[in-house]
């Protein structure tokens, strides 16, 4: 049966292969809007945002945002979401963080690494991984390992730093808001499919 036609009851149960938007009876509008809000979403969470001394890159809420909406979304909606979220951006829209646009700047290539991640973290997601606590955590390691697999080598290049220098002004300084990210998912996530497999 594909997820399309599973009953609610048997997609709130919380069974591997679905997600957490595939509770939404399916429909073409369902997914778009489901891809522009992601895409908004992360657009809303990047303006929050706090400059980091010494870093082109500041600490912002969209890192966050692309996880959860790969999360959320699936792979694909979750790939098609941050995808819209970046064209929109290189096209002019000033939602990336500090309210920029374009693809020149240093830390675009953690914009690229959210839309990888948040396209692994939906593949994830619809094989069990939202469901407990330890698995979100993995996922969320995964997820922000990826952007920084992405980002920190392109910042390095866009500023001619190092590597060690982009490690120091682009990954190291994060590493404590991305631990708390990931406990605010450990909780959240898995919560969400207790609670609709309750009332389901």
């Amino acid at each position: 049966m594909s997820t399309a036609a599973a009953p609610l009851s048997s997609l709130r149960s919380g069974r591997p292969g679905v997600v957490l938007a595939d509770l939404v009876p399916a429909s073409r509008a369902r997914d778009l809007v489901l891809v522009v809000g992601g895409a908004a979403l992360t657009g809303l969470a990047a303006q929050l945002t706090v400059p980091v001394p010494g870093s082109p890159v500041p600490v912002s809420g969209q890192t966050f945002a692309a996880l959860l909406v790969g999360t959320a979304l699936g792979a694909r909606r979750g790939f098609l979401s941050l995808g819209l979220y970046a064209v929109a951006g290189m096209a002019g829209l000033p939602w990336f963080a500090e309210g920029a646009s374009g693809w020149s700047m240093a830390s675009f290539g953690y914009i690229l690494g959210m839309l990888l991640a948040a396209t692994v973290v939906g593949g994830l997601a619809r094989r069990g991984a939202d469901r407990s606590v330890l698995r979100m955590a993995g996922t969320m390691v995964l997820g922000s390992a990826i952007i920084y697999a992405v980002g920190v080598p392109y910042l390095a290049l866009a500023t001619g730093m190092s590597l060690g220098q982009a490690v120091a002004a682009g990954l190291t300084p994060f590493l404590i808001g991305d631990a708390l990210k990931a406990v605010l998912a450990m909780g959240a996530l898995p919560a969400s499919w207790k609670f609709l497999g309750r009332k389901g």
